[in-house]
């Protein structure tokens, strides 16, 4: 004969079960990021925005010493930015990672330059080497030609090279 269970045993079985599972659920999902809105207001913003798993945003103005204005800004899905493949974003930062790749991008960033002018930089090696350093940084986008052989950083290039720079610096 089947045992019988106690009328309500049933339904507060179930009422455990749902909790529990409630209670894993919670315990699996990431806690969320507290943030003082006065100081973090971009985080706040981004929260209040409601997208699902965040977002990645950074943007600024600047006004270079050669007097040009630059505003930009980007924001990403951090879902997308995690999904998609880095390995092709090494020639973009590796171009950086040079003491005279730096020096020549803080050299045109400061005002447009030519190449005769860039020669006059100390410590940057021979002219070929130069070379190589100038045509490293313009294929990974830091640098462009523009009239007359004159070298600048591109304007949509500003602000994230600024970006760089402030989050290597801490």
């Amino acid at each position: 004969m089947a045992s019988k269970r106690p009328p309500g045993l049933a339904a507060t079985l179930e009422e455990i079960q749902s909790r529990l599972a409630r209670l894993e659920a919670a315990a699996r999902a990431p806690a969320p990021v507290a943030a003082d809105p006065a100081k973090f207001w971009l985080v706040d913003r981004i929260a209040k925005g409601g997208t699902r798993g965040g977002e990645v945003a950074y943007g600024g103005m600047a006004t270079l010493p050669s007097g040009e204005q630059f505003a930009w800004q980007r924001q990403v899905a951090a879902k997308d930015l995690l999904r998609h493949e880095w390995e092709g974003l090494d020639r973009v930062l590796a171009a950086l990672g040079h003491p005279v790749r730096l020096r020549l991008l803080r050299a045109i960033v400061h005002g447009r330059r030519t190449k005769a002018d860039l020669e006059q930089l100390e410590g940057l090696g021979t002219t070929g080497q130069l070379y190589h350093h100038l045509k490293t940084l313009e294929a990974a986008g830091w640098v462009r030609v523009l009239e007359r052989g004159t070298y600048g950083v591109p304007g949509e290039r500003v602000i994230p090279l600024l970006a760089i720079l402030a989050a290597a610096a801490g």
